[in-house]
């Protein structure tokens, strides 16, 4: 049995109030900026004209991400592996969702928008020491700002070091990556792939 209307869907869990309906905002603040400030991590949401959903990890020294000003953030699009699957997505249908997170806070912030790529002098020149400067970025216009309590991440006890795991509880990944793809090659050790991965931080 499944829920097939918003109708259903209330009808079981009712309607935000009080301070989570009314908390919604469409530009940042002091406190909204002061998160992204102190923010080294948050994951980017987009879709394609296809509707197909996908969420992405960003990362970087806190306030990797700058503010413009109260409507307007730009995101580095820092060196990856080029699949592009964000970028292609802002191209198709310019939506996107943001939640920053800050360590040992358990309270995040949820920035919605519209997206355009920018390769601007400007924008790129906020970046420019960088080790690995960016060659463009993702300019949001913020349409929507609001906290979000701290109960998911509570639940999880992200940041307590007892919910550490060790990262040999899983395999390598290039063990990983061979064995999704059928690979049968000698896989990249996790040395060799973090000597890698640190060129292009």
């Amino acid at each position: 049995m499944y829920i097939r209307s918003e109708k259903e869907l209330r009808s079981i869990f009712g309607f935000a109030k009080n301070r989570a309906k009314d908390k919604l905002l469409t530009k940042l603040e002091k406190h909204s900026m002061a998160f992204i400030q102190l923010s080294p991590f948050f994951t980017l949401a987009s879709y394609n004209s296809e509707g197909k959903a996908d969420c992405s990890p960003r990362g970087g020294k806190p306030g990797f991400v700058k503010i413009i000003n109260e409507g307007c953030i730009v995101i580095p699009e820092s060196k990856g592996n080029n699949r592009l699957d964000s970028l292609v997505n802002v191209l198709e249908t310019k939506d996107i969702g943001c939640l920053f997170l800050i360590p040992g806070v358990d309270e995040t912030l949820r920035v919605n928008g519209t997206a355009s790529i920018s390769i601007a002098a400007e924008h790129l020149a906020l970046f420019e020491e960088e080790p690995n400067p960016p060659k463009a970025c993702i300019e949001v216009q913020i349409t929507e700002v609001f906290l979000h309590c701290a109960k998911a991440l509570m639940r999880s006890k992200l940041w307590s070091s007892k919910s550490t795991v060790e990262r040999s509880s899983l395999p390598t990944m290039g063990i990983m990556i061979n064995d999704q793809l059928g690979l049968d090659e000698e896989p990249e050790t996790h040395a060799n792939m973090l000597k890698r991965y640190n060129k292009d931080l």
